[in-house]
């Protein structure tokens, strides 16, 4: 016997043995020992016969995502080389110096924007700012991902980034830090890089913008609404809320901020084949007052911007404005597997309105999402241009030689305009006094 053959029939037994321990009737794991040494009679044969050497890693990745092929896009495997980084998005938190690039088609890499209050922001990094070393080392060929890695590192490790600006070149040396990306925006920037929040004064209207739900997102909202000198105790009288763009995030934290604004009744219900209904109400804790509100939804607000904006429009505390949602209502949980084998983020359960509609689009739905009351649609070339203004109002330390875009020259935003109009027309017509935070 080869020994090959003989590491073949030990693998095959040590995983029927493996499938005999999981849960499940004796039928079931008679199946789970036959489907196992199916799999690992294909792998013999081909790292035995195929004409050329075959990377066993790659093809482990490539079969567990050969098995969740069929299923939704939203259920993947991780493999444990890309878990860290995976985490890091999901929590929306990386170590680095804080700093937003752009490569051009000839290589070059410049400075969009620092992250406000990050080491790259404190260390006098401007946008527009061209990256030509990384500690010593020329960016000249190499890619834009390359670039990025090199800059990233663990947190209080130094980094020195050579940048070219207006001709000069300039070194700066950094601490690396744990960048907490703001989730939480203001309509665009004053000169001094704070946030513009009211887009009127009388009435006084304000506008904030959530990019995704994340841990900080709540804190952050919090702050810019209820806090010591937040909008409420600036007079504020209503809000835009701007939910367009927001692929989602943390189921929890939408559930926070609904009860932010939701005294009482169902906030969301989620249930799935192997998970019971749970049924998510509002706490009546620390609901702020009443105020007239309208939240901008569009065809790429998903998850949990349609949670928030559905249940405020299914509880009658605020109007929704813009394009039917994206329809994205299902959710995932990460699982992490046996032996440092990555992790499974995996679709256990559909999203459900409290008027009991389902989120979730399935293939030949005509349901699904969020249905504005007032639909304004833009199309897709007007939605690209859109957004690009959007995230080009985040940039701070802008050089006075690119002065910040003027509302003159700014895309149209119609939906944004029929908001307005239309929490303007509330407020006066219920001749809405300021909303305050105490009696």
């Amino acid at each position: 016997m080869t020994r090959e053959r003989f590491a073949w029939i030990v693998s095959t037994v040590l995983l029927a043995i493996l499938a005999f321990q999981l849960p499940g009737t004796l039928a079931e794991r008679d199946d789970d020992a036959a489907w196992v040494k199916t799999v690992v009679e294909v792998h013999r044969l081909v790292d035995e016969n195929y004409v050329e050497a075959v990377d066993d890693s790659d093809m482990k990745v490539k079969s567990i995502q050969g098995m969740l092929s069929d299923l939704d896009p939203f259920t993947v495997y991780v493999p444990p080389a890309k878990q860290a980084s995976f985490d890091s998005l999901i929590g929306g938190n990386y170590d680095g110096v804080g700093i937003t690039l752009r490569g051009e088609a000839n290589g070059d890499v410049f400075v969009v924007s620092p992250v406000e209050g990050g080491p790259a922001d404190q260390a006098g990094i401007d946008a527009g700012d061209q990256i030509i070393k990384v500690d010593g080392t020329p960016t000249k060929g190499l890619s834009i991902d390359e670039v990025s890695r090199r800059i990233l590192g663990p947190a209080d490790t130094k980094v020195t980034l050579t940048v070219l600006r207006f001709g000069q070149q300039l070194d700066f040396t950094m601490t690396r830090q744990q960048i907490v990306l703001p989730t939480v925006l203001g309509f665009e920037r004053n000169p001094d890089d704070s946030w513009k929040f009211f887009v009127s004064e009388n009435p006084k209207v304000a506008y904030l913008r959530i990019t995704q739900f994340d841990g900080n997102t709540f804190d952050e909202l919090h702050d810019f609404l209820a806090g010591q000198s937040g909008l409420l105790s600036q007079g504020m009288q209503g809000l835009i809320l701007d939910l367009r763009f927001n692929g989602g995030g943390r189921f929890d934290i939408a559930v926070k901020i609904l009860n932010m604004f939701i005294k009482d009744g169902v906030l969301v219900s989620t249930k799935g084949r192997n998970r019971p209904e749970t049924i998510e109400r509002a706490d009546g804790n620390g609901t702020l007052p009443d105020f007239p509100m309208i939240v901008l939804v569009n065809d790429e607000s998903a998850s949990a911007s349609e949670i928030v904006s559905g249940s405020l429009q299914d509880n009658h505390r605020a109007e929704v404005v813009g394009q039917r949602t994206y329809g994205k209502g299902s959710v995932q949980e990460l699982i992490p597997l046996q032996d440092d084998g990555g992790e499974l983020k995996l679709t256990v359960a559909y999203y459900y309105l409290p008027s009991g509609r389902l989120v979730h689009r399935k293939p030949g739905a005509t349901d699904w999402g969020v249905d504005p009351q007032i639909v304004v649609n833009m199309d897709q070339n007007a939605e690209a241009v859109l957004e690009d203004d959007l995230d080009s109002r985040n940039i701070i330390r802008r050089p006075a030689t690119r002065p910040t875009t003027t509302p003159a020259t700014r895309p149209n935003d119609p939906q944004f305009d029929t908001a307005l109009r239309t929490i303007i027309g509330t407020i006066v017509l219920n001749k809405s006094t300021p909303a305050t935070t105490g009696p």
